[in-house]
């Protein structure tokens, strides 16, 4: 890697992949939508030690510009909408992010894929849609009956058609949910309980609590794609990304209750979580086999660094 960029740098991984980068010394370009102080990119300064371009996936001239103009051979695409009740309400803004986004980002590649040495396309556990058989594994077929997993699987789908037609070195990422400082989509159980918990509001869990997930912090994350970015592996070639661990809703409560020094709030559940899939974990073996890859952060490490950041950022002691 010489010159990376990052799309979606604003968001909790976009930022912390920026920061890591920075640290290791690399220059980075940072895709930037609108700028948001509450960002981690600009609270941590980051955005101040790269180059920022100002657009939108959605528009091919802007990427090219990004890639072409600063010299650019390494691109990891993390620009997304990114939840699931948001893509119920918008489901256009969330196909176009999504899967317009990710074309626009492979096309600007492909005109310069004699510059681009490296591709890595943020996808999702949301892209395989409900399947019978857990965890999921990456020869599972893809699909989606809600708007934000079909959205994921057709941006997989376009990213994998590049791969394989183009030759296009691009790998694509399937995460589970991803916790760590620098969220700030209050919707999600992890910062979401604890904002209410450092705020002393009854927290609210949307699910009944049952559901299953994956939880993995943002720092093994980029761990994962740094690790995809150097690797050797087929064009178009899919990893998923777990610590192989699953919890419930009311399990990662309970855990973030506890880091919080919390323990024992009841929730108010509203058992309201309309198109999300009840269960979703993922086998981690060929990123473990193919990219020397294991996740690194405990959870209850990874937690409790996480309510210290939300306690600076909130001004909670």
């Amino acid at each position: 890697m010489k010159r990376v960029l990052v799309t979606g740098a604003t968001g909790m991984i976009g930022s912390a992949l920026s920061r890591r980068l920075v640290d290791d010394g690399f220059p980075v370009v940072a895709l930037v939508m609108d700028p948001d102080p509450s960002s981690e990119l600009y609270r941590s300064g980051t955005a101040d030690a790269v180059s920022v371009v100002h657009g939108r996936v959605e528009e091919l001239h802007t990427l090219e510009r990004a890639i072409a103009a600063h010299g650019v051979d390494t691109v990891f695409h993390l620009a997304a909408q990114t939840l699931v009740g948001v893509a119920r309400r918008l489901p256009l803004l969330t196909f176009e992010s999504n899967v317009l986004g990710t074309w626009n980002v492979l096309e600007a590649c492909r005109r310069h894929a004699d510059a681009v040495g490296s591709i890595v396309v943020a996808s999702s556990d949301k892209a395989y849609g409900t399947v019978e058989e857990l965890p999921y594994r990456e020869d599972l077929p893809l699909g989606g009956d809600e708007p934000y997993a079909a959205s994921k699987a057709c941006a997989d789908l376009v990213a994998q058609a590049y791969g394989t037609t183009y030759d296009l070195p691009v790998r694509i990422a399937r995460c589970g949910n991803v916790y760590g400082p620098g969220d700030l989509n209050w919707s999600r159980i992890v910062p979401g309980t604890i904002r209410s918990l450092l705020l002393g509001e009854q927290p609210l869990l949307r699910s009944d609590g049952s559901y299953v997930r994956d939880y993995l912090h943002v720092d093994d994350v980029v761990d994962s794609y740094l690790a995809m970015a150097r690797g050797a592996c087929v064009p178009g070639e899919a990893f998923n990304l777990s610590d192989e661990s699953p919890l419930s809703v009311i399990q990662i409560y309970d855990a973030v209750c506890e880091a919080a020094g919390r323990a024992g709030t009841e929730p108010k559940i509203l058992d309201d979580a309309p198109g999300e899939i009840h269960d979703q974990w993922l086998s981690a073996a060929k990123a473990r086999e193919q990219l020397g890859w294991t996740p690194k952060v405990r959870l209850r490490n990874g937690l409790s660094s996480t309510v210290a950041w939300y306690r600076a950022l909130l001004g909670v002691s």
